[in-house]
């Protein structure tokens, strides 16, 4: 339920663990007592009167959750979600802030658009922040208005959906977020490599007779921008990878000291090719899913700090663009609702700081978002959850318009119980 209070009323989280590095009251349990968007008093036991009282007894508070790449398809597809059936997803999976990629209807690749996204998403109980389109019209030919997509809010540059094939196009676009000290998200696949490819290439993608995508069409792509931002400098993020080499690659770039981050998705940690036996349309996404090996690599990388943020990549598809032949179904998944959950059923060893690193820290530093402790003083913006409740969720009580989990009616461990953003409290 949402509840909005326009009044200054007062909130308080009763007995919650807090999980952030940046506070001083890290790892320790609390009275949180929130009043008028900001954190006005942190105690051990808050001796005053509150307006709503919310009982948060082994539960866990980080900073609010953060989404660095999700589609709601608005403008031009609100029949798959729309700003706000997308932001009511978002925040049953815990998330106060979310990046929307620019592959919508028209292109988000100026002023206007993202001038469009702020003002249409003002009044939704989250803060939705518009990337840029790196390439007019997502063609990648031409640069985009970059500095004016900035000065208005974009709040980082990519083509999303499309990843920027042409070297000398990448090499301009990282040379002028330079200016305004700004950051490029690639999603990595050599298109050349697979563009006809409908799962990863393998054994099993000739067993099944589908056209694959190889491992090298992720890990060109990566190595080819770790170059580029050698040459130039500059700040990159890789979102979606999926391989073990690539993993690799961004791994060693760190050690080199490049400013380079990465992302990847619940669904590649949980699922395998393996997964597909039975040409499953809900598991097709791209970049595909991979190999046993691949995963592996991954959850060692969650595991060992390379990978810096969790992302959904949520992103919705209608009933029709999922029940139809494989080769012809639409790629995505809608799991923002439950991205936490899957990760903790996934880790249930991983420490609570960790968690606010992956899900909420690491991407407000990245991005330079307001980045706040939890500390007397701050800006209300916060994320609870219990580590032995569980998610369980049906489509008919899903948030998103879409019609493309697999998450759907598997019971995971871990749950977000409620959040605190734009001064709208929400519990699950």
């Amino acid at each position: 339920m949402h509840q909005n209070f326009t009044d200054p009323m007062t909130i308080l989280l009763s007995q919650v663990k807090i999980a952030d590095t940046r506070s001083p009251f890290n790892g320790l349990v609390k009275d949180i007592l929130i009043k008028d968007h900001t954190i006005i008093s942190i105690t051990d036991h808050y001796k005053g009167e509150a307006d709503q009282v919310i009982d948060s007894k082994n539960n866990i508070v980080t900073p609010g959750f953060v989404d660095p790449f999700v589609h709601f398809c608005d403008p031009g597809f609100e029949h798959r979600e729309t700003l706000t059936t997308g932001s009511n997803a978002a925040i049953q999976g815990g998330f106060t802030t979310v990046f929307v990629i620019p592959n919508t209807t028209p292109v988000i690749d100026n002023k206007s658009q993202v001038t469009y996204i702020k003002q249409h998403s003002q009044d939704l109980p989250i803060h939705i922040l518009p990337i840029g389109a790196l390439s007019k019209k997502l063609e990648g030919k031409d640069l985009a208005e970059m500095i004016d997509m900035h000065s208005n809010g974009a709040v980082a540059f990519s083509d999303g959906l499309y990843p920027v094939q042409s070297t000398l196009l990448f090499l301009k676009a990282l040379q002028y977020v330079k200016a305004f000290d700004g950051v490029v998200i690639q999603m990595p696949i050599d298109k050349s490599l697979g563009s006809l490819g409908l799962m990863n290439e393998g054994i099993l993608s000739t067993k099944l007779g589908l056209p694959g995508i190889p491992a090298i069409a992720e890990e060109l792509i990566i190595s080819r921008d770790i170059e580029l931002l050698k040459y130039t400098q500059s700040q990159l993020h890789i979102t979606g990878v999926s391989t073990s080499k690539g993993i690799e690659l961004i791994r060693a770039a760190k050690k080199e000291g490049l400013k380079i981050t990465c992302s990847v998705t619940p669904y590649h940690l949980y699922f395998t090719e393996e997964d597909l036996k039975d040409y499953d349309t809900l598991l097709k996404v791209f970049p595909p899913l991979r190999t046993k090996l691949d995963q592996k690599a991954l959850f060692k990388a969650i595991e060992d700090g390379t990978v810096d943020c969790i992302s959904s990549h949520h992103m919705p598809q209608d009933w029709d663009a999922k029940t139809i032949e494989f080769e012809n179904a639409k790629a995505g998944i809608a799991s923002i609702e439950t991205s936490f959950a899957t990760i903790h059923q996934l880790f249930p060893k991983l420490t609570e700081n960790r968690i606010a690193e992956l899900f909420s820290i690491n991407a407000r530093s990245i991005f330079k978002l307001n980045n706040q402790g939890i500390t007397e003083g701050a800006n209300a913006d916060l994320t609870w959850f219990s580590k032995t409740d569980s998610t369980l969720l049906s489509q008919k009580e899903s948030k998103s318009k879409s019609a493309n989990s697999p998450f759907w009616n598997i019971k995971l461990t871990g749950k977000i119980t409620g959040s605190y953003s734009k001064g709208i409290l929400h519990l699950n």
